[in-house]
């Protein structure tokens, strides 16, 4: 065997037995991290959910973050605050946490919002006021716009709304391209990501220093799994498609909405809300003193008290 033929198959080797050690940290992943709500089946995706909160109660509907999951809501203590009085429910959107993503169809905010609308109407919310974070505040917007489902009114943190140039949403990209993402995450790219995320942790949340409770309760080996490492890469790809193609609807937002941004989020400017606030008839603009990007940790009593003052309207 010639020296190249031996450096090729060592390649191969390492390839294979990294994709095996990946696949292994996943499944141990999911067993140390099981799914705390159940399931619904909606289109041929399984979502999965968890209900809080009194069923008869005025419904709140929760959308995370890209990269987050139904356990941010839980641990910032917002999904109990809502909890009191109203009946709750938070998703894992797809690819996230214990719902799947199906790679037949491309996950924009309108396709989401399609999605929970029909397992909205499955599970019985109706007209509910619906919270987003980050990315979610973008799938909640889409189901805010649809004419086939009415909400009560959105209530949107820290969220980009408008086209700018963000070359850090295409660095991150790389994991959702056909085969050359796929070999990525199911080889280095957890690797990378395990590197990446306690500086990544700092920025969204500074200034302040990550909470202990997040370090200690929020499932990181979940984030870290390939198949979720794709969701977040493709929902960064789509990124700035999706404000561009959102953009020319704010105005027909007919529901009341609150948008919460914190006034030292790094990761996204605070613009990004006050541009919003210009265009929506019915929004009310709050920046949280002294907070970054997640502004749920901060002050999760002032959004819950926005979705009380929308759900009592």
């Amino acid at each position: 065997m010639s020296t190249t033929e031996t450096v090729f198959a060592i390649i191969i080797a390492v390839v294979i037995l990294l994709a095996i050690g990946n696949f292994a940290f996943s499944v141990i992943a999911e067993r140390r991290n099981p799914p705390v709500g159940r399931f619904i089946v909606c289109d041929g995706v399984r979502l999965h959910f968890l209900e809080l909160g009194d069923p008869t109660g005025p419904c709140v509907v929760l959308f995370h973050g890209n990269g987050a999951m139904i356990q941010d809501f839980l641990i910032c203590g917002l999904a109990d605050l809502l909890a009191q009085g109203k009946r709750v429910l938070c998703f894992d959107r797809p690819g996230f946490g214990h719902s799947q993503r199906p790679r037949s169809r491309v996950w924009t905010p309108h396709a989401q919002a399609a999605l929970f609308a029909k397992a909205l109407e499955s599970i019985g919310v109706r007209d509910p006021v619906v919270v987003g974070h980050s990315w979610g505040t973008l799938v909640a917007v889409a189901l805010g716009l649809r004419a086939d489902y009415s909400v009560r009114g959105l209530v949107l943190a820290s969220g980009y709304y408008f086209p700018t140039w963000r070359f850090d949403v295409w660095l991150l990209s790389g994991p959702a391209v056909p085969v050359f993402g796929d070999l990525l995450r199911y080889t280095i790219g957890p690797i990378i990501s395990v590197a990446m995320l306690p500086a990544m942790l700092r920025k969204l949340f500074a200034p302040r220093r990550v909470p202990q409770v997040f370090k200690t309760e929020f499932p990181k080996s979940l984030a870290l799994r390939p198949k979720q490492l794709r969701a977040a890469a493709e929902e960064s790809a789509l990124l700035i498609p999706a404000t561009a193609q959102l953009r020319s609807r704010y105005a027909e937002i007919k529901s009341p909405v609150r948008l919460f941004h914190g006034d030292h989020d790094r990761f996204i400017e605070r613009e990004q809300s006050r541009r919003l606030h210009l265009v929506t008839p019915r929004s009310v603009l709050h920046f949280v003193q002294d907070a970054g990007h997640m502004v749920h940790y901060v002050d999760p009593a002032a959004i819950a008290n926005a979705v009380d003052a929308i759900a009592q309207a």
